[in-house]
């Protein structure tokens, strides 16, 4: 047994003279085996890489297929945001004819969403605003290149989420799709603008309102800008899916 003690011991000490002669060298042992590898360099932003059909990137405020919005300004995302990044002020929709000083329909049913920012230095990008959404009217695109070197510009507003208008939308306020109620929309019983909203938004395109007064400095807009509603030209621009690599989620 003594024998085989000493054998066992003088093992391990041949062991560990080898491990510790072959130790300084060791720590490069990855290095070597990576070095003749092909390096994968990628060229961005030139050949930006793909992201995954659910990433999560800026939000989008959607529209039904008419054109109105499906934001009623029930502030559910706000209130459910664990950064406290977004804003939401709801106002009433206004059936009452714009000649006798009404304000116009954004959405169906009673409210829409008059104010709505996104403070992208607060944002987590979590997607718990897109899960309390009872409209479906908030997602998320694959657009993530949100750097900026101004913070005023990275609390993006209303005109800057809103989705653009696809073939056959009609730009809101007008009045909802004869015969049908709020509940119709969200079940997808309308398709697209009806003749009388086509005749609607026409005849309020063709009066020509000419308003020289300053800017109220209550209107929604961007409350971190010098100007509300005032936005950089990139942000005022509503550049095309395939610009942008922007999607919204299904």
């Amino acid at each position: 047994m003594a024998d085989e003690n000493v054998s066992k011991d003088n093992e391990r000490k041949g062991k560990g003279a080898f491990a510790d002669f072959f130790a300084p060298v060791a720590g490069f042992g990855v290095s070597f085996s990576t070095m003749f590898r092909k390096v994968a360099t990628e060229e961005y932003p030139e050949k930006p890489r793909p992201t995954q059909p659910r990433f999560h990137g800026r939000h989008q405020l959607n529209r039904h297929p008419d054109g109105l919005e499906k934001c009623i300004g029930c502030e559910l995302c706000a209130w459910a945001c664990p950064a406290d990044a977004i804003l939401v002020e709801g106002a009433d929709n206004d059936d009452t004819p714009l000649e006798q000083g009404g304000k116009g329909r954004f959405s169906p049913g009673e409210r829409y969403g008059r104010v709505y920012q996104i403070n992208y230095l607060r944002c987590i990008f979590c997607g718990l605003c897109i899960e309390a959404c009872p409209t479906r009217a908030l997602t998320m695109t694959n657009f993530y290149e949100l750097a900026d070197n101004n913070r005023g510009d990275l609390i993006f507003t209303k005109d800057q989420l809103l989705a653009p208008l696809h073939e056959g939308m009609l730009e809101p306020p007008f009045p909802m799709a004869d015969g049908m109620e709020e509940r119709d929309y969200y079940q997808g019983k309308v398709t697209g603008p009806t003749a009388p909203q086509r005749d609607y938004v026409e005849a309020r395109e063709s009066r020509v309102v000419v308003d020289e007064s300053p800017r109220a400095h209550d209107e929604p807009g961007n409350l971190a800008a010098s100007e509300p509603g005032e936005h950089d030209v990139v942000h005022t621009t509503a550049p095309t899916a395939a610009q942008t690599r922007e999607g919204a989620n299904p």
